[in-house]
Parts: C-alpha cells; structure tokens; sequence
C-alpha cells in the first residue's frame, strides 16, 4: 500500500514516531502534524487517505480538527485519546469518525484496524500479495510458494520474508530488522537474526541465495 498516505496529527512527538514507524514498516507513506492547525495546512496540501488523530492538542484540538475535515472531505479518521468516557465516543461518532482507540493502546492493533478500515473504505489491497524470482507471499492468506509449491514457515521466518521483500535492493542493518521485525519491545541478542535467517533460507532452498549476507551489517534481499 505504498500509494496510501497517512496524516498523524499528535502534539507529542514520541507518539507520532512510534506510529509512524510502525505504518511505515507496511509500507505507508505518513506524514506528521502536531496540532490541529498544522494538520489543516498539510491536509489542504497533500493527498491524504487517512488521518489519524488525537484529541488533546493546542491550538486546534481533535474534536475542531475533526469538524474542519468533514466540512470538505470523507476520508477516514481514527480518534485518539487518553479518554474513555462514552460520551467522548458518541461525540466522536457524532462528528464522523470511523474508530475510535483509547491510550495507552498496542501499535499493532492500531496498525491493523488501519488496515482493515482502509480495506473496508478503499477496497482489497492490492500489495497484500508479493511475488519476487519465483518466490510468492500473500499477506492476508498468511501463505508462500517458492516455484508453485507451499512452503511451511514460523511466523517470525513469515515476517522477515516480507519485511526483506517489501525492501529489495536495500541494505538493511540488523538492529534495522530487529526494530521492523521483531519490534520496539525485543530487547534480546541480535544475533537471533542470523538465527532466523538460516532457517529461512533453508526452507527457500535455491531461493534462498536472494538473501545476501552484508558482514559486519546486516542482510539485503536481492534477485540475481
């Protein structure tokens, strides 16, 4: 979904890196604002096909945001915020938004009510399905074939394989793919990587010398 462009307004920066990262990491295009004001600027600027936005911000708070938005525009909104309260999602819902998630809250679930909104709003996605020398993944089937046949892998060995084909030709440092692959939360030895990548290159076979070793970095996939 590298068409897709994502608008995350939050007043605080970490928030925003943190969801950013994430949405990057499956290949959406995201850009940042930290307030309502900024956002407007960047809406009537750019292309945007989703905004996620928070609640508590200077200047222009989300609720204003919100109503700005659905003045001109249907795109899809996600709301969020530290609150709760009923009342707070049926204002919400009052003023057009599609979901609404409360803080603290898992980027990962937050990533995929992305996904499913904008399948429910734009239609199948078109990249959920990859195909490199031979090799083809389908995300939402969970399932890949190397020439035709089915080959059985670990989620993690799932994972990895699309993170190295959804970056072909790019060098890619381990603590790079740790960050992608194995999240922000993984504190253990970089060196399960190489671990990881053995197995996966194994169950490649022939296929599985597109995964070149970079010493002293990392790997980067790459069709010979």
């Amino acid at each position: 979904m590298s068409n897709i462009q994502i608008l995350v307004v939050d007043d605080e920066s970490r928030m925003r890196k943190l969801v950013k990262d994430f949405l990057q990491r499956e290949g959406y295009s995201v850009l940042e604002a930290g307030d309502g004001m900024e956002a407007m600027d960047i809406f009537y600027e750019q292309k945007i096909d989703l905004v996620i936005l928070d609640v508590m911000m200077p200047r222009m708070d989300g609720w204003q945001t919100c109503r700005e938005i659905r003045r001109d525009s249907t795109v899809p909104i996600i709301m969020l915020t530290a609150r709760s309260e009923e009342r707070d999602e049926l204002q919400g819902f009052e003023l057009g938004v599609d979901e609404y998630i409360s803080k603290p809250f898992s980027p990962k679930i937050l990533v995929a009510r992305v996904g499913a909104l904008l399948k429910r709003i734009y239609g199948t996605d078109a990249e959920e399905k990859m195909e490199a020398g031979g090799i083809e993944l389908d995300k939402a089937a969970h399932q890949v074939q190397v020439d035709g046949k089915s080959i059985d892998l670990s989620y993690k060995e799932f994972e990895l394989l699309t993170y190295f084909l959804e970056n072909q030709g790019i060098a890619l440092s381990r603590g790079k793919i740790l960050n992608n692959v194995w999240n922000y939360d993984y504190f253990g030895d970089a060196r399960t990587i190489d671990t990881h990548v053995k197995k996966l290159r194994n169950k490649l076979g022939d296929k599985g010398n597109y995964i070149k070793t970079i010493w002293g970095m990392g790997y980067k996939f790459e069709v010979e």
